[in-house]
């Protein structure tokens, strides 16, 4: 499983919301994380994600930012200022690595930043890392 291990019993059954445009990232973490035993849902906009979120209240959603129908940062405004999704822990997983995104991103209480690409071993290690909290 290239260094990812199985979760803790604590966050075996975790349900973790991916929202990214890419397809193929989408995947590629449903493929990696699902076989670490936690179950992945998926959302292809920010718009879709929210509604996901709402919808299936998820554990913990990993966020990309720039993303059609409705960005990643705008997805998390409304994430935090809705009472049955504000205190879901959120880790942006994105390409910007700017010092504005980072900060912005920070100013609705992300739990992570992770900046692709990245390594998934260090995904999965961020990811426990949140769910153990």
């Amino acid at each position: 499983m290239l260094g990812l291990s199985k979760p803790k019993t604590k966050t075996k059954r975790a349900r973790i919301l991916v929202v990214d445009d890419q397809r193929e990232m989408i995947e590629i973490i449903r493929h990696r994380l699902g076989a670490s035993g936690w179950e992945i849902l998926a959302a292809n906009n920010g718009q879709e994600g929210l509604d996901k979120a709402l919808q299936e209240q998820p554990d913990l959603i990993l966020l990309d930012t720039m993303m059609p129908v409705m960005d990643g940062h705008e997805m998390l405004a409304e994430l935090r200022k809705t009472p049955e999704t504000k205190d879901i822990p959120v880790i942006m997983c994105t390409g910007c690595s700017e010092a504005d995104d980072v900060l912005k991103a920070s100013a609705y209480n992300v739990s992570d930043y992770i900046t692709k690409p990245f390594n998934l071993a260090e995904l999965g290690t961020r990811i426990r890392q949140v769910l153990d909290n």
